[in-house]
């Protein structure tokens, strides 16, 4: 009996830690959707007119409507994998109208539309405030003779554009640039990755107790 009480300790010790992380990682993905319902609540909530003092812990994803013009001047951000396909995120700066102009995220613009004029005619639009963390430590620098940039960066666009660093995604509006397919702020892109991380413990449970059982029995048969 003795000679079990190693692979028996060592068994259930395992089970038990492999099984905590488990369950708190069930813990976690139902934060993850509490936080995820908050987003989408706030993406679909109905827009109100910019705020004239806007902060990151309090405004970001409030939906927003206001009117103004594109000032031509327009920074071109390369991404892939969206719902409307490869090309560039267009951030054009843009007047609101007495003094105040912020970033304004207009949509993709496809890869060989680059050349292309903007329109520059006043739009009213309905949106999302964003401050994208689109930015890494392995991002590039933004080619500017080419206008590419990697990342939203919303610093650095604000003082390449000469804007407030506020910036607005584009979710629908009248008189919209046709050179551009607007792509809304939502969570598809928020990873959620718990419910993986939660089957792997508990898998990984169920074989330390497969493996514990073995080694019992080889155990039990070594000693008869």
């Amino acid at each position: 009996m003795r000679r079990l009480i190693f692979p028996i300790a060592l068994g259930l010790s395992g089970i038990a830690v492999l099984l905590y992380l488990g369950f708190w990682q069930v813990d976690r993905l139902a934060w993850k959707q509490g936080v995820l319902a908050e987003i989408d609540a706030r993406i679909a909530a109905a827009p109100v007119p910019l705020p004239i003092n806007v902060g990151e812990a309090s405004d970001k994803y409030r939906a927003v409507s206001l009117s103004g013009t594109p000032t031509g001047a327009e920074l071109h951000v390369l991404v892939s994998g969206t719902a409307a396909g490869t090309g560039y995120r267009v951030i054009s700066g843009f007047d609101t109208g007495g003094g105040r102009r912020i970033l304004l995220d207009q949509g993709l613009l496809a890869l060989e539309d680059k050349s292309l004029a903007p329109a520059t005619s006043a739009i009213t639009i309905t949106g999302n405030l964003i401050w994208p963390d689109d930015r890494n430590s392995s991002t590039p620098d933004p080619d500017l003779p080419r206008n590419i940039w990697f990342a939203r960066d919303i610093m650095a666009m604000a003082a390449a554009l000469g804007t407030d660093p506020i910036m607005v995604v584009l979710n629908n509006g009248s008189g919209l640039d046709p050179r551009l397919t607007p792509l809304p702020v939502d969570t598809s892109t928020i990873k959620n990755d718990h419910l993986n991380y939660a089957i792997t413990w508990f898998l990984l449970a169920f074989v330390w107790a497969v493996m514990t059982m073995f080694l019992i029995i080889r155990t039990l048969r070594q000693k008869d």
